[in-house]
């Protein structure tokens, strides 16, 4: 990315393209450009963002229960949908340790 600065060295505008006052090149996850994006998002968008992963996770528990009470199968899912699944599965069990606390998260394949 190509980033415009002011007088004070912040950024102020950001182009894909280099071209007039776009001559700095940054990468495209320096934590400067990061902010700097996050804080052009408007309240809505940021509301739907955080409303993302709340949403990821009641679709988990909606397709465990499709799962448990047998109206589809895991495998029924593509192939794609079962690795996220199995791949959050797996990262939630690792933030819970040795499995000690249980939060109904049994994923049955």
């Amino acid at each position: 990315m190509y980033v415009k600065r002011n007088h004070n060295g912040e950024l102020i505008a950001v182009s894909k393209q280099p071209g007039q006052d776009f001559n700095e090149q940054i990468a495209d996850d320096a934590p400067e450009l990061v902010h700097f994006i996050q804080g052009e998002k408007s309240v809505e968008q940021l509301a739907l963002e955080q409303t993302d992963q709340t949403m990821a996770r009641v679709l988990e528990d909606v397709v465990n229960l499709l799962v448990e009470q047998g109206v589809i199968r895991f495998t029924d899912l593509p192939e794609a949908a079962q690795n996220k699944l199995l791949t959050r599965r797996e990262l939630r069990g690792k933030r819970q340790g040795v499995y000690l606390l249980d939060d109904g998260d049994q994923l049955h394949l």
